[in-house]
C-alpha cells in the first residue's frame, strides 16, 4: 500500500504464474477490467455449479466425464477463492485479526495442472 491507493490482487497471473497486483484507488481503467473479469469468473463458476448439479443428479456419467467435471470445478473454485482473497484484502480490517499464512494466489495444494489424463487404451 502507498498514499495514492491500495494494493489489489488481480484476477490473472503473469506468464510465469506469479500473482499480479495493481496499486490504484479503484477507479481506473485496469480496475474496471479486473472487476469485469471477476464478474465473468464468478458467473462462469455459478453456471458450472448448476451444470454439475444437474449432471450428477440426472445422468449416469463415466469416470472420464466425472474427472473432467471435477477438474473444471477445481479451476472455478480457484478463481472464486482468488476473487474472495482480492476483495477481502481491500476490506477494512481489525487490528487483532489473524492473517492467512499463504501468499496471494497460492493454490492450496500447489498443483495448477488440473488437465485430465489422456484416455487409457
Amino acid at each position: 500500500m502507498n498514499e495514492s491507493g491500495t494494493l489489489r490482487l488481480l484476477p490473472w497471473t503473469a506468464v510465469d504464474g506469479k500473482p499480479c497486483f495493481l496499486v490504484s484507488d479503484g477507479d481506473g481503467y485496469l480496475s474496471r477490467v479486473a472487476d469485469n473479469i471477476e464478474a465473468v469468473q464468478l458467473g462462469m463458476g455459478s453456471d458450472l455449479l448448476t451444470h454439475a448439479t444437474h449432471m450428477l443428479k440426472e445422468q449416469e456419467i463415466s469416470t472420464g466425464e466425472l474427472h473432467f467435471l471435477a477438474c473444471r470445478l477445481a479451476e472455478a473454485l480457484k478463481d472464486v477463492l482468488r476473487v474472495a482473497e482480492s476483495r477481502g484484502a481491500r476490506l477494512p480490517t481489525a487490528e487483532h485479526e489473524d492473517a492467512d499464512p499463504r501468499t496471494p494466489g497460492d493454490a492450496p495444494d500447489g498443483d495448477d495442472d488440473l488437465e485430465p489424463p489422456a484416455p487409457a487404451r
